[in-house]
């Protein structure tokens, strides 16, 4: 996702480019916060001066003295530096409309991440207990998708780092038909993913259809959830071992060392589900709405010694459509398969196997 370029001159803030350019952005907020703390005090002084406060400001008829004219020659000096050194801090971030393809690149990868059903709904027992494990597919974007431009020179980027998602699901039945559910992915890497992801769900599940007592037949029950992941997954995202070269400083990837990117995928969403089961199958389907907020930070150092660290930041929101089937498999369990659709975005799938806990 989102390679190395060389910046382009003269763009404003929010058109940043990520890439070798950037050197000038190693001056971050914290140098920021120690020149505005040097300076401060002297506008602090000189306001207060020009106000009539000092006497060492203004000479006789109310001009001001050499003395003084040399001391706001010197306040030009800092703030015209508070002044470029935020301009440079600010010009490392961008936020392309929703539009371009790099927000559509990032809520592509946010599909497959978002903390959505992945079972059928279940109404049950306050005090159960159940583990639930995930895998979900990770599509590789398409082209023309991968063609990004706003945020730096146009070019083809590279960004799938790992085919598949694991995750391990806990749920814990509330009182009323209520259950939290949890998931906590550690850094451990998966292929070039490193992963550190934590994802909360609360749900509540009803049962609409029941037969009568001591007989078989369909159950029907919704299922009401809201949802929200945040962490990030770390990886060689704008500069791969592969593209790496040390011949020539003005082009990407001028190092030695792969990028450490990060690619942050926050998102809150609610859904609701119904699931039809009649002996050991249950068919389920739903929809689903998220706000995503992700964001991707570059890491990139290169033989120079300027290192690359670009915020690109979105705002999205994006309606979800999921079905699948649920077997019991024996007793305490079963298993799913599901499709998970973003309309907007990507089709992806999901197998879980899910155990109750006696």
């Amino acid at each position: 996702m989102l390679q190395q370029h060389r910046v382009r001159r003269g763009r404003g803030m929010g058109d940043g480019s990520w890439g070798q350019g950037w050197g000038s952005a190693r001056v971050r907020t914290s140098s920021m916060q120690t020149i505005t703390r040097l300076v401060a005090p002297s506008i602090h002084f000189f306001v207060g001066a020009e106000m009539g406060r000092s006497p060492e400001i203004r000479g006789r008829g109310g001009e001001r003295s050499p003395h003084a004219r040399g001391r706001l020659a010197a306040l030009g000096v800092g703030v015209g530096l508070v002044a470029s050194v935020w301009a440079q801090v600010a010009a490392a971030q961008c936020r392309p409309p929703a539009s371009s393809n790099e927000a559509k690149l990032l809520a592509f990868y946010e599909a497959p991440i978002v903390f959505s059903t992945v079972d059928a709904p279940v109404a049950s027992r306050f005090g159960d207990v159940s583990l639930t494990g995930e895998l979900t597919g990770v599509p590789s974007p398409s082209t023309a998708l991968t063609r990004t431009s706003v945020c730096f020179v146009a070019k083809q980027e590279g960004s799938h780092l790992a085919p598949v998602l694991p995750r391990l699901r806990l749920t814990v039945a509330l009182p009323a038909g209520f259950s939290l559910e949890g998931s906590y992915l550690p850094p451990v890497t998966v292929d070039r993913a490193k992963p550190n992801l934590g994802s909360l769900a609360l749900a509540y599940a009803h049962a609409l259809i029941v037969p009568p007592a001591g007989m078989s037949g369909t159950v029907v029950t919704l299922g009401l959830r809201a949802h929200g992941t945040m962490g990030g997954v770390t990886g060689p995202i704008t500069c791969a071992p592969g593209v790496l070269q040390q011949t020539n400083p003005v082009q990407p990837c001028y190092g030695t060392r792969p990028s450490s990117d990060t690619f942050h995928p926050t998102s809150v969403g609610g859904e609701g589900t119904v699931g039809v089961a009649h002996g050991v199958v249950t068919a389920f389907g739903g929809v689903g709405y998220t706000w995503l907020a992700p964001h991707f930070r570059v890491g990139f150092t290169d033989l120079n010694g300027a290192t690359d660290r670009t915020l690109v930041e979105v705002d999205l929101q994006r309606a979800a459509l999921l079905g699948g089937v649920s077997v019991r498999i024996a007793g305490p369990l079963d298993a799913a398969g599901e499709v998970y659709s973003v309309p907007a975005d990507v089709t992806t799938w999901r197998l879980s196997a899910r155990y109750r806990l006696p």
